[in-house]
């Protein structure tokens, strides 16, 4: 008999004015403006679909990104979920599991792919899929993908690559992303260059 578990949840979801959210100023992840205009981008066309998680002093505790993007869309309020249920130390945690979690996740190409390609068979603009047009034509030429997870999962594409590539990578994780591509690049004789 397995035993039941019955994790805490969230219980209200209300709308709040703009101005009433206060930023973690310890918040280690980081938005520049490309991708803040691509989250209000996001909320135009499928609205405000992700809420901000607040606590109980009003403190934002994953949504960051979504408080800049409405604040640049002079949106007067915005949707909260109020997490009441955590300690002050799972608050500060969980600011970093959310953001570091999800960047553990990877993706299956063939199915992305086919995602992205029936959606542009009806016309629908892919751009709003959050993907640089690099990557969109990498994906659908061949499957290279920029995440770096699929650089080790990638081996087949290698013959794929000339013998030099160059990768544009913004400053939030250039020290990360460089260590990665150059120990896959040098595992593989390849010569790159991060600027």
């Amino acid at each position: 008999m397995s035993e039941t578990l019955n994790p805490a949840m969230a219980k209200r979801i209300e709308v709040w004015p703009i101005e009433k959210i206060v930023p973690y100023e310890k918040n280690a992840r980081t938005h520049n403006d490309e991708q803040v205009g691509q989250i209000a981008s996001s909320i135009l066309e499928f609205g405000f679909v992700n809420p901000i998680l607040v606590d109980i002093d009003d403190g934002i505790i994953a949504g960051h990104g979504r408080l800049l993007a409405a604040k640049s869309m002079d949106l007067k309020e915005v949707p909260v979920v109020v997490l009441d249920h955590l300690s002050p130390t799972q608050r500060k945690a969980y600011v970093i599991a959310d953001n570091k979690i999800a960047l553990n996740a990877g993706w299956d190409i063939d199915l992305l792919n086919s995602e992205i390609e029936g959606l542009g068979s009806v016309d629908f603009d892919t751009s709003l899929l959050g993907f640089s047009e690099d990557e969109l034509e990498g994906l659908a030429e061949d499957g290279w993908v920029s995440d770096i997870d699929s650089l080790g999962k990638q081996d087949e594409n290698v013959e794929g690559i000339n013998s030099k590539i160059t990768i544009r990578v913004d400053q939030t994780f250039k020290e990360e992303i460089q260590d990665a591509v150059t120990k896959y690049c040098d595992e593989h004789d390849i010569e790159v260059e991060i600027s």
